[in-house]
């Protein structure tokens, strides 16, 4: 690492220091009516569930350590879920809707064709669910639960998830490709799309941080790769550079590398570690140490690379303020018999 940036890292280590002290078949009986959205702040509450359905919480646990069990990376894939879900019109569930003849959802928009997974998860978990309390659980509780017990069960940080959330009756495409970030964004784009649904820059860097776990397609980082690009604008490593490059030689875009390439299946602060030594996978990763930022988001890397304590509080008030992102006013929601459809 050059003198110049050693300092710039050790400047605002210092002055942020002081300033911070988820396939079963379908269960489709039986159909709820549709209600108001039970959203936002107010309505949402840890013990939802605690008569209704007292066993909801081990259910979704269990069945999220299954799978977790047998492929790490699951847990990255069932925490992205309810990140995607939430960012597009609210946690509600609808990016869990399939596609039918004359209802277009969100699995096939950009940012989620052949890259989401877990859905088969979901499915067996809420199977479970309707067999120990039928139509009670919703899908949008079930997608916020299983991103807590992800991280969890990777070695990060447990919060009380808030409850209450009803599924939407509907999803929107369009909403999903303008409102996710990609994997080229700059600070200031990665900063207007937070911001676009009321979460801060402050949320959009501890948010970032779970991408120390998970993998990437080539297709998502090959951007680095280019001495006229992204690469030639941020702090890398050109080492670690060349072995990307290498591993995806062969030309396939589905050709997968750790997000976290030192420790990649658990979640710990390893990710702003990493950027800093200018190994971040994705661009939007190592952007964060790029010349777009004025330095409060390179002091928020500095502090959580050297406080790991730090970033797992800030991680769990973030995903607290995520999953309690309400539909639009007015929207109306159900509990779903089965996540993938809108009860009939």
């Amino acid at each position: 690492m050059n003198t110049l940036f050693s300092s710039i890292i050790f400047f605002f280590v210092t002055l942020e220091t002081a300033t911070h002290a988820l396939t079963k078949d379908c269960f489709l009986d039986p159909n709820p009516p549709a209600g108001p959205y039970f959203g936002g702040s107010s309505s949402l509450h840890s013990n939802a569930y605690e008569t209704t359905c007292p066993r909801a919480e081990t259910i979704v646990f269990s069945g999220v350590e299954s799978a977790v069990s047998v492929e790490p990376r699951m847990a990255a894939s069932l925490l992205r879920l309810h990140f995607h879900d939430c960012f597009v019109n609210g946690c509600d569930a609808s990016l869990l809707l399939d596609d039918t003849a004359s209802f277009t959802g969100e699995k096939t928009a950009a940012p989620n064709l052949n890259s989401l997974r877990g859905f088969d998860v979901i499915d067996g978990i809420k199977a479970e669910l309707e067999m120990a309390c039928p139509g009670t659980v919703s899908c949008a509780d079930i997608l916020a639960l299983a991103a807590r017990d992800s991280v969890l069960l990777l070695g990060g940080p447990s919060w009380s998830v808030e409850l209450g959330r009803k599924d939407g009756l509907g999803a929107s495409k369009t909403a999903a490709e303008n409102n996710l970030p990609g994997p080229n964004s700059n600070v200031p784009t990665l900063t207007q799309k937070f911001q676009n649904v009321g979460l801060s820059q402050r949320d959009m860097v501890v948010l970032s941080g779970a991408h120390t776990i998970g993998k990437a397609r080539c297709a998502t980082f090959s951007s680095r790769f280019s001495s006229t690009g992204f690469g030639s604008r941020v702090f890398e490593d050109q080492v670690f550079i060349d072995s990307l490059q290498q591993l995806c030689a062969s030309g396939s875009n589905n050709t997968h590398a750790d997000l976290d390439l030192a420790t990649p299946t658990t979640f710990d602060n390893q990710y702003y570690i990493n950027l800093i030594s200018g190994d971040g996978l994705l661009p939007s990763d190592q952007a964060l140490l790029g010349p777009d930022d004025t330095g409060v988001v390179v002091g928020l890397v500095a502090a959580y690379a050297t406080d790991a304590e730090a970033f797992f509080e800030d991680f769990k008030g973030a995903m607290t303020r995520m999953g309690r992102l309400a539909p639009p006013a007015g929207s109306r929601g159900e509990v779903r018999s089965c996540c993938r459809v809108i009860n009939s």
